[in-house]
């Protein structure tokens, strides 16, 4: 799908603030980070069973308190920009109409609120994180019967795909080494992905696993 110069314009918005919220600050840590989930989409494609796909990214993080000793700060703000393919797998009819795939491919920003665990200046390994997350469709694709479509539209309703969407993010996260992160992360959306379906709110959700590294950890 061809992107308009308002798209283009949004997307670049978002990438340049990732960009100079990085250069603004001054305990700026930056790296890559990848995940392993699955999603699917609810309240549509009856007997869906979700679909697995992957994530990767750049990230970038600071501490919002002060490093009193050595690697003390313990509260962060960590922007993340990532390629995450979505989309869902479901099983209507399999005899009948085969296996329906949706493919949706976002390219999403969250801004998250990173907490570590602590005790006064000892820092744990252990720490939350949460924060919202917005999501841009970059590809679309349906592998799906057509007399599947007839007989289920009138339920579905996923004739449109909306492009922008919203939510939340929120997980889990341990330090494992000084460039090595790993993370349990759950999104849940709160915007439509399919405007024309009126039965049920159709949002975006997935469990994903992953992990951050860091490209300039220095332990401050």
């Amino acid at each position: 799908m061809a992107l308009s110069t308002n798209d283009m314009k949004r997307i670049i918005t978002v990438v340049s603030f990732f960009v100079l919220t990085g250069i603004h600050a001054q305990t700026f840590k930056y790296g890559v980070t990848g995940n392993f989930h699955k999603g699917s989409i609810v309240g549509v494609h009856d007997v869906s069973k979700g679909a697995y796909g992957g994530g990767l990214g750049i990230f970038g993080q600071w501490s919002l308190v002060e490093n009193d000793v050595f690697d003390s700060a313990w509260l962060y703000i960590m922007p993340q920009l990532e390629y995450s393919m979505q989309g869902e797998t479901a099983k209507a009819e399999e005899d009948k109409f085969g296996i329906q795939k949706f493919h949706h491919d976002y390219v999403a920003m969250q801004v998250y609120l990173k907490w570590f665990f602590h005790q006064g200046n000892m820092k744990r390994d252990v720490y939350l994180f949460a924060g919202p997350r917005i999501e841009y469709l970059v590809r679309e694709k349906r592998e799906v019967d057509p007399a599947y479509d007839l007989a289920y539209y009138q339920y579905n309703g996923d004739d449109e795909v909306k492009k922008f969407g919203y939510g939340v993010s929120f997980g889990v996260g341990l330090k494992i080494s000084q460039q090595f992160e790993t993370f349990l992360r759950y999104d849940r959306g709160f915007s439509t992905v399919y405007p024309n379906n009126d039965n049920r709110n159709t949002y975006n959700r997935l469990l994903a696993l992953g992990v951050n590294y860091y490209l300039n950890e220095n332990w401050w």
